[in-house]
């Protein structure tokens, strides 16, 4: 009877055992293939030649840590929840040609972003939509299936952005299937961001000839046009009570200027190399110049107080490559320098609960072309 019982919990054990190392065997390639679907990204060695993210004299920024690893990686937009990014890339290693649109968790640093356009045509401008579950970006994918032709070099070595016929602007659900087409006027309908309340989209539309700012109804679709001066108006941003708009902006002033913006405007092209920041009501009333710097003055953001406005800029630079983050007073005065890399800074955005900002930049990117994304908690 005692042999009969020591059998049974023999093949009791065994089985057991069996059952363990196929589960285990299992779970490990179940595992192996997840990570091969998303595998970790290679975290920055800082203490190469000692180096660390954050440089001297960024007083504004703690715990500053890099988020992206390679390509060109830009505009990275916070979810109303404070918990994701979403953010346009070409970064080969993620089998793109031409950007595309990604989003990660902040709380999940070293894994790989995942795709949530749809890898057609060119994108750019990705923001979430309230609640989080879908989000809004321009795409040139109806117009063609593959990447538009970028500008020919100028002989002068003007750099320009081409402004592509094809972008309309799309909501896609966080899976990245797009259900709603919110733009179908013919030309360029791109740069589209949200209000913090939820219910208004702005965008830059060249709908009526000029590159000009229309403010969007999400809930019936009604648009009206906000800025009708001659010149680029883009890159515009609600303020934290949604109650105005900051934006940059071309303004030829000579005649000569004006016929350069409008000829280069025909070939689908801007000079972005003299904006300044501006900024207006929702409807467009109270237009105000807020800088008066020179050069180029971009990628402007509200602060989380509505009273001062932090943006990109190469003013302080003699041969114009280095921009840098700046933050101003509405009225133009007490202008601070944010950020201090020697090659480029740009894109700032704070969290919607203004604990942290997260921009793009060159810094550290040994020598290569590459801009990636940071993240840092905000000292104001």
């Amino acid at each position: 009877m005692q042999k009969i019982a020591r059998l049974y919990l023999l093949k009791f054990i065994l089985i057991g055992l069996i059952s363990f190392v196929f589960f285990t065997a299992w779970s490990f390639g179940w595992a192996s293939q997840a990570l091969a679907q998303e595998p970790a990204i290679q975290p920055i060695d800082v203490s190469k030649e000692g180096r660390d993210p954050q440089l001297e004299g960024e007083k504004h920024f703690r715990n500053l840590q890099q988020l992206t690893f390679g390509g060109d990686n830009a505009e990275a937009y916070w979810s109303f929840d404070n918990k994701r990014l979403v953010f346009q890339s070409n970064f080969r290693d993620w089998k793109v040609e031409c950007d595309q649109i990604f989003m990660f968790d902040v709380l999940r640093q070293g894994v790989r972003p995942r795709m949530v356009s749809t890898g057609l045509g060119r994108t750019t401008c990705a923001y979430f939509m309230p609640g989080d579950s879908t989000f809004l970006y321009a795409s040139t994918h109806l117009a063609s299936e593959q990447c538009p032709t970028p500008p020919k070099p100028r002989e002068d070595g003007k750099y320009l952005w081409p402004i592509d016929t094809g972008y309309d602007i799309f909501v896609a659900s966080e899976q990245g299937k797009i259900v709603r087409r919110l733009t179908d006027a013919p030309g360029y309908d791109a740069e589209g961001t949200i209000s913090p309340d939820g219910k208004k989209m702005v965008f830059t539309s060249i709908r009526n000839g000029d590159l000009d700012l229309y403010v969007m109804k999400l809930k019936n679709g009604r648009t009206k046009q906000v800025t009708r001066l001659p010149g680029y108006d883009g890159g515009a941003f609600f303020s934290p009570d949604s109650k105005w708009l900051v934006f940059r902006a071309s303004r030829p002033k000579t005649e000569a200027e004006l016929k350069e913006y409008q000829d280069l405007l025909a070939q689908g092209l801007v000079a972005p190399t003299q904006m300044e920041i501006f900024i207006c009501r929702t409807n467009g009333k109270k237009l105000k110049q807020v800088t008066q710097l020179g050069k180029a003055n971009w990628a402007p953001f509200f602060h989380p107080s509505g009273q001062k406005i932090i943006f990109s800029s190469n003013h302080h630079s003699k041969r114009g490559y280095q921009f840098n983050l700046f933050m101003v007073d509405l009225n133009g005065e007490n202008l601070e320098q944010i950020s201090f890399d020697p090659t480029f800074d740009a894109f700032p955005m704070f969290s919607p609960d203004g604990k942290k900002i997260v921009f793009s930049s060159n810094r550290f990117n040994e020598g290569t072309r590459a801009t990636n994304v940071f993240i840092a908690d905000w000292v104001d």
